[in-house]
């Protein structure tokens, strides 16, 4: 787990402060043994396309280890974590929104929350940034993390295939509809587990009681259960949040300005980080003192 631990870390650094690295997360090579495995079945698809890289990954993963007293572990684990992170950086795409000089670029930079292909058009107001921010964070970041943290450089890479076969359109353009939609149940079901532990980091570093109410009242309102792959409570808490955080501070700002909403939404994003970061940390120091 210090390894993990230590590998996470060096990757929010390489992404803060080596930012033209993101270059090198491309999946170009995923992409032709794909199309070697052609349009087969859909178990072929899952079995050969999916499953075998991951599984490699897995056995590279369980061999390194011993090797250099960790440190091959630790460079196999801090690459894969990184190639998988993303692929866009959050920070810079909600920086560039802020910053667009007019309308005109903004709308160009808007979609960039998006660069999954999942969901709607993000526009320019509140609602839309809060939501498109929050489930940006639980692809770009917090899917890969809760992966990688629990199954190790090969969670974080299931994780990863999975999405860009689910939603990324060079993956799944031309695939028969029974396969688009396994793929979209299994991104689903990877990201039910870190959506909901986003939503109770989230109630710990924002208001509890917003947080729980909206959760609860939403999957009331739907009678899904709670278990059921409806992920929509996600950016209903996310907008109660921010309209909860807005409202308790003393600035007299307003949680209905597109601005106001992208700034506090990311904040938020990032105590949700922290969160799940110190939670880590206590893992590995609960390990080194039992």
């Amino acid at each position: 787990m210090a390894i993990k631990l230590v590998a996470i870390l060096l990757v929010l650094l390489a992404c803060r402060g080596l930012p033209e690295l993101v270059r090198l997360r491309n999946f170009a090579w995923w992409r032709a043994w794909l199309d070697k495995v052609g349009h087969s079945s859909t178990a072929a698809v899952f079995a050969f396309g999916l499953a075998a890289p991951v599984v490699l990954c897995a056995l590279v993963q369980v061999a390194a280890p011993g090797a250099l007293f960790g440190l091959i572990a630790l460079a196999f684990a801090a690459v894969v974590l990184y190639l998988c992170w993303g692929p866009r950086d959050l920070e810079r795409d909600v920086e560039a929104i802020a910053k667009a000089p007019d309308s005109e670029r903004r709308a160009a930079v808007l979609q960039g929350l998006r660069a999954d292909g999942a969901g709607a058009d993000v526009a320019f107001v509140a609602e839309s940034l809060v939501e498109a921010t929050f489930t940006a964070a639980l692809k770009r970041w917090f899917g890969v993390l809760f992966w990688f943290t629990f199954l190790g450089p090969a969670g974080a890479l299931l994780y990863r295939l999975a999405q860009l076969l689910a939603y990324a359109p060079e993956y799944g353009r031309d695939r028969p509809a029974a396969q688009q939609e396994a793929a979209q149940r299994l991104a689903l079901a990877l990201d039910w587990a870190p959506a909901h532990l986003m939503a109770l980091s989230l109630a710990l570093a924002s208001n509890f009681d917003a947080v729980f109410k909206t959760w609860h009242d939403y999957h009331q309102a739907h009678g899904k259960g709670y278990f059921c792959l409806d992920l929509g409570f996600l950016p209903a808490i996310a907008r109660a949040s921010v309209d909860a955080d807005v409202a308790a501070e003393e600035s007299g700002q307003d949680a209905h300005s597109p601005r106001v909403a992208l700034e506090d939404a990311m904040v938020l994003v990032r105590r949700v980080a922290v969160v799940w970061l110190t939670l880590i940390a206590l893992v590995v120091l609960g390990n080194w003192f039992a």
